[in-house]
């Protein structure tokens, strides 16, 4: 039953979706292909994803124990506070914390996780920031 729930919200933000796309308007300078194609591609796609879930879905699923649904519900908090914690603590530290926090809780030992949460906002912020340019929140520190 959850299959075809999922299937059938899924199938209306593909139909909403495809609507919105054949709303854009094209401006006389573009492509051939133009501005809709890409959102056409997408909603068909999700479109026919959800048609399959609605028409095979899976035997019902075994729902986690409540406190398992807490821990889904922490790690979420902990992506909202990373949101609201990357304007002001810049991009290298907030994500460090939540990195750290997240893979303690996917089974890493609390120093592994630090390692983990550093080399991971590092390496993210080397490749984003100082090898593709992009611009990433800037932190206290000025980085």
């Amino acid at each position: 039953m959850s299959d075809r729930i999922f299937g059938g919200i899924g199938l209306v933000i593909a139909i909403i979706f495809a609507w919105q796309a054949s709303i854009i308007r094209e401006s006389f300078l573009s492509d051939a292909v133009g501005p809709k194609m890409f959102p056409y591609i997408i909603a068909a796609v999700m479109g026919l994803a959800s048609i399959y879930f609605l028409f095979k879905p899976d035997p019902e699923p075994t729902w986690p124990r409540i406190g398992h649904l807490a821990e889904i519900g922490l790690a979420a908090a902990v992506m909202f506070a990373y949101a609201q914690a990357l304007p002001e603590l810049g991009f290298i530290i907030s994500t460090a914390f939540a990195a750290t926090y997240l893979t303690w809780r996917l089974g890493s030992s609390p120093l592994q996780s630090v390692v983990i949460g550093a080399g991971t906002s590092i390496g993210i912020y080397v490749v984003f920031r100082l090898l593709l340019g992009l611009s990433l929140a800037r932190g206290p520190l000025g980085f």
